[in-house]
C-alpha cells in the first residue's frame, strides 16, 4: 500500500485531480488525534488502541502524538512494531491463547500484562512469565447483548471458572485484575453495566481485590447516518457503574478501543466499474479488499456518490445490489444499497468511517487489492 507524498485538502481534490482506477483510503491525522483526545479526555482510566484494527504505522505514529501510552497487542509482530514506534507505551498482550515460543518472545520484550481464559492458558503463563511486577488479568464472557458482534464466541471464561482462575493468578504472586470485551460497535451504553457488576462478583466470589479492569473495546463508531455514537455517555455510565459496584474496592480502568479511536479518520473511495442492466452496480473493491466486514456486522450508510469531476450525485436513491470486482459470488455487500439514480459507470462511492478492520484485511483475491493511502486536511467535501 503506497501513502501519497502530497497532502490533499480532501478526498474530492485527490479524485479529480488523480481520477484512480483502484481504491482509495484517505486518512485525517487531524481526525484520528482529535479522537484519541476525546477518549483521553473523557474515558476515566487508561486508553489502550487495539492495534489489530488498524496496524498500519501511521496510525500507531498520530496516535502516540495524540498522547495514546498503551496498546493492546495480539501477536509478537505487534509487540517488536510498538516496541519500535512507542518504546515506552505499555502493552497488554491480551490474547489469551499464545505459544509457548510467542510467550517467551513477549517476556523478552518487556510485556507485564497478560489475559488469560483458561486453566491450560494460565500454567503456561505461571511456567514462563516471572510474577513480579506482571499482571494476569482474567478475561470472561456474559451472553452477548447490544453488539453487532459476539467476541464471546471464541474467549472468555465462564463467571465460575473466571472466579477459579483469578483466585489461582494471585496466588501464583501475579497482580490479579479483569477483563471482557462487549462486543463489537456496542451502541447501548448498558452493554457495559452488567459485565462491571459481574466483575465485582467474580473478585468477591475468588475472594481478592483486583487492581485493575479493563472494560474491552466495543466502543462504536459512526457507521449510520441515523446512529450517532454516545461516547460520553458511555465513558459516563463505565464510571458510575464501577464505583456502585467495587465501591471502597474500585479498581483502576483501563480500556482498550480498536474502531472507536481509528474508524472515523478513514474514508474509502471505490470506484464503479459498470452498472449491469440498471440494476447492479459492480465496484472496484469488495468484500476480500476494504469492505471485507460489511457482511459480518451490516453495512454504512453513510455514502456519496462523486463524479470523476468531483460533482456530488443527487438524483432520487434507487435501491441497488452491490458486487465487488472478483469472480466469486460471495464478493457482494449485504442488503441493497440506496444509490443516487443518477449514478454512472467510473464515479466513485464514498464510504465514511471506514478505517478499522479495512487496510488490515485488504486481500490480492483475483488479482485485486490495489489500495492507496492519501493524506488529506479533511474528509469532507
Amino acid at each position: 500500500m503506497g501513502l501519497s507524498k502530497t497532502i490533499w485538502t480532501n478526498p474530492s481534490e485527490f479524485l479529480k485531480s488523480n481520477q484512480p482506477d483502484s481504491p482509495a483510503m484517505f486518512f485525517s491525522p487531524a481526525v484520528l488525534q482529535a479522537t484519541a483526545r476525546r477518549f483521553l479526555n473523557g474515558f476515566p482510566g487508561l486508553v489502550t488502541y487495539a492495534v489489530k484494527s488498524n496496524p498500519d504505522e501511521i496510525v500507531i505514529a498520530n496516535l502516540a502524538t495524540a498522547g495514546i501510552q498503551g496498546f493492546d497487542v495480539a501477536s509478537p509482530n505487534e509487540i517488536a512494531m510498538i516496541r519500535r514506534l512507542a518504546p515506552h507505551a505499555a502493552l497488554h498482550y491480551n490474547n489469551p491463547v499464545r505459544a509457548r515460543s510467542e510467550i517467551r518472545a513477549a517476556v523478552e520484550m518487556g510485556v507485564k500484562s497478560w489475559s488469560v481464559d483458561s486453566h491450560s492458558e494460565l500454567a503456561k503463563l505461571i511456567e514462563l512469565v516471572p510474577a513480579e511486577n506482571c499482571e494476569i488479568s482474567v478475561r470472561f464472557k456474559l451472553p452477548v447483548q447490544g453488539a453487532a458482534y459476539n467476541f464471546g464466541a471464541k474467549f472468555g471464561a465462564t463467571v465460575d471458572l473466571a472466579i477459579e482462575l483469578l483466585a489461582k493468578a494471585a496466588q501464583a504472586g501475579f497482580i490479579p485484575s479483569l477483563t471482557f470485551h462487549p462486543g463489537t460497535q456496542c451502541t447501548d451504553p448498558a452493554a457495559w453495566e452488567t459485565y462491571i457488576h459481574t466483575a465485582a462478583e467474580i473478585a468477591q466470589g475468588a475472594d481478592v481485590t483486583i487492581r485493575r479492569l479493563n472494560v474491552g473495546g466495543g466502543f462504536p463508531s459512526h457507521r449510520l447516518n441515523d446512529v450517532q455514537p454516545q461516547l460520553e455517555a458511555i465513558f459516563a455510565l463505565i464510571d458510575s457503574a464501577t464505583t456502585e459496584a467495587f465501591g471502597d474496592a474500585r479498581p483502576a480502568l483501563v480500556c482498550e478501543p480498536g474502531r472507536g479511536l481509528c474508524a472515523e479518520a478513514f474514508t474509502l473511495a471505490a470506484r464503479v466499474k459498470a452498472i449491469r442492466d440498471d440494476q447492479h452496480v459492480f465496484l472496484n473493491d469488495g468484500v476480500y479488499g476494504a469492505l471485507m466486514e460489511l457482511p459480518m456486522i451490516g453495512v454504512i450508510d453513510r455514502i456519496e456518490a462523486v463524479s470523476p469531476t468531483g460533482q456530488r450525485r443527487t438524483g432520487d436513491t434507487v435501491n441497488r445490489i452491490v458486487f465487488g470486482p472478483t469472480c466469486d459470488s460471495v464478493d457482494r455487500l449485504p442488503g441493497e444499497l440506496p444509490l443516487p439514480g443518477d449514478l454512472e459507470e467510473e464515479d466513485y462511492l464514498v464510504f465514511h468511517g471506514m478505517g478499522a478492520y479495512s487496510m488490515a484485511t485488504n486481500t490480492r483475491f483475483n488479482g485485486f487489492g490495489d489500495l492507496g493511502l492519501v493524506t488529506v486536511l479533511s474528509l469532507q467535501g
